[in-house]
């Protein structure tokens, strides 16, 4: 887990519930501050840690003995489901990452992106942030020749506070190496967007 003061949680929130008129005695809301301390224990989980941990198991980009293949273009996840907190409102946002490095001397574990994504997304966040700290951990942990990193969110502080835009998401993206590069990032980005199957 994280660690985070579960006991100082539990009466800040009781505090905060008291600040805005609540009975935090009242059913419903006894255990609210409990619940509030273990979701930020699962919220906040990636504070202090380190994301590096999750590329540290790499395997030659032309290891053919471990079934890798000598030359890979390019290796592209689309649709990494993840959510943080946006640390201006501490309101939730939701979304989706997309992920391309053109391999250099190492390759990684396809399960180990979605982690080093949830590791940085997994404390108080921007997005933008998000997008730059993912391609800089696939930089310092592959080496690779390009990154690219798209991020499509929904924010809890621009759907249901302030502006109330329902149906707004907000895209960024980072990108490193060749992949900065305007004719090899659209080339990526058409295939992010192609979807499934196409």
């Amino acid at each position: 887990m994280t660690g985070v003061d579960a006991d100082r949680i539990e009466r800040a929130v009781r505090e905060l519930l008291l600040a805005i008129g609540e009975d935090p005695e009242r059913p419903g809301l006894e255990r609210t501050p409990q619940r509030v301390a273990e979701a930020y224990a699962d919220y906040f989980s990636g504070v202090g840690a380190d994301p590096l941990v999750h590329l540290a198991d790499t395997v030659a980009s032309g290891d053919t003995a471990a079934g890798v293949p000598a030359t890979s273009d390019a290796v592209v996840l689309r649709d990494l489901a993840f959510r943080s907190v946006c640390e201006h409102h501490l309101l939730p946002f939701i979304g989706t990452a997309h992920v391309a490095y053109l391999p250099g001397e190492r390759l990684v574990g396809l399960g180990r992106i979605p982690a080093v994504i949830d590791t940085i997304a997994s404390r108080p966040q921007l997005q933008e942030r998000i997008a730059e700290e993912v391609a800089d951990a696939l930089v310092a942990g592959l080496d690779p020749r390009g990154v690219l990193v798209v991020i499509d969110a929904v924010h809890g502080c621009v759907t249901a506070r302030g502006a109330r835009q329902e149906r707004s998401s907000t895209v960024t993206i980072a990108s490193r190496g060749e992949l900065a590069e305007p004719a090899a990032r659209a080339e990526i980005i058409a295939l992010i967007g192609s979807g499934r199957g196409a």
